[in-house]
């Protein structure tokens, strides 16, 4: 028995420095070394052996499996080399050749444009608020002088989870928490950035959009503020040449209201097909803060005045880039995206 162990061993050796690949190998492995391998055949005979024998058969056995276990181990790291090896000359890896730059993030056109609109009227002295986006009813109409039979809920198509919850259709809300929060002290600056949403769905209309709405009430504040602060502000985001145009318009929550236009930015206010022949492109509502308003909030109607505006901002970004539909900005298309890096 002890010559045939020594005859598998010397043919396991021969074997294992043949084997040029894993697979091979580990076939090798499991002829010598498996559960019915060479090895576990002739040790099954042991029990034909004389007693006294036995011994030294298994401690033979013992020691040509040792040492036929570290000899795979030490050729299955050679073959992994050479693999490794024959596989780095095959790429032939150039590692001069400069590194893959990684593209950089950047900021949406949104929001980029209503950054641009906060640092415009940051410079004039605003502060930015914020608030809910899912409101009650009564901060989204009530306290803005719509009750619930006002007919002019019905140009807002809202969101509603319960008969007085909803996601907010406007960012007007914020300007009655604040209002509720500082009353009576002046003076109040603010804008109100953020999103809305709204039943809308087309060119020009999304379901949820983005406004920036302003805010201000102080002693003797006029309708003079209000166009002179929204001239300011047209000239640093469209340029210093634009002026403004207010019309009368009507909102519930303002008195006297007015829809404000800017200069066409295609024809220079000549007129042409963009503005319809006017010369004028509208860009935003606005209006004297309501009486009713400013005494639901804590304001004395009688002692302080206010103004407050709301913009869209796609349509602030659909003019100042020429985007002709506000779908545009929510596709996650890259290649409009890269345009405003």
């Amino acid at each position: 028995m002890k010559e045939k162990l020594q005859a598998i061993a010397d043919q396991a050796r021969a074997e294992i420095s043949a084997a040029k690949t894993q697979d091979a190998l580990k076939q090798v492995q499991i002829r010598y070394l498996g559960k019915k391998g060479a090895m576990t055949s002739v040790l099954r005979g042991m029990g034909q052996l004389p007693p006294e024998e036995r011994p030294l058969v298994g401690s033979l056995a013992n020691k040509i499996r040792d040492e036929l276990t570290a000899l795979f181990a030490e050729r299955q790291n050679e073959l992994r080399q050479e693999e490794r090896l024959a596989q780095m000359a095959k790429e032939r890896l150039d590692v001069t050749l400069p590194g893959r730059p990684l593209e950089l993030g950047y900021l949406h056109p949104l929001t980029q444009v209503m950054d641009e609109i906060a640092e415009i009227f940051l410079g004039m002295g605003f502060t930015v608020a914020e608030g809910p986006e899912v409101e009650t009813d009564y901060y989204n109409f009530e306290a803005l002088n719509l009750p619930k039979d006002h007919p002019a809920r019905e140009m807002q198509d809202s969101f509603y989870f319960t008969p007085d919850m909803l996601l907010r259709t406007h960012t007007s809300p914020v300007q009655v928490h604040t209002m509720e929060k500082m009353a009576p002290q002046v003076p109040v600056r603010i804008i109100a950035p953020g999103k809305v949403y709204r039943r809308d769905d087309d060119a020009t209309h999304s379901p949820m959009f983005h406004q920036v709405e302003g805010l201000v009430i102080d002693h003797h504040i006029s309708l003079a503020d209000l166009k002179g602060t929204l001239l300011l502000f047209a000239q640093q985001m469209f340029g210093p040449h634009q002026q403004v145009r207010l019309r009368p318009s009507f909102f519930p929550f303002t008195e006297p209201s007015a829809e404000v236009d800017i200069t066409c930015m295609v024809c220079n206010g000549k007129g042409c097909r963009t503005c319809k022949d006017t010369g004028w492109i509208e860009i935003l509502g606005s209006g004297m803060v309501h009486p009713r308003v400013l005494e639901m909030s804590g304001y004395d109607p009688e002692e302080y005045t206010g103004f407050a505006f709301g913009m869209g901002v796609e349509r602030i970004a659909m003019l100042k880039y020429g985007v002709d539909d506000l779908r545009l900005f929510f596709l996650n298309d890259l290649r409009l995206a890269r345009q405003f890096r």
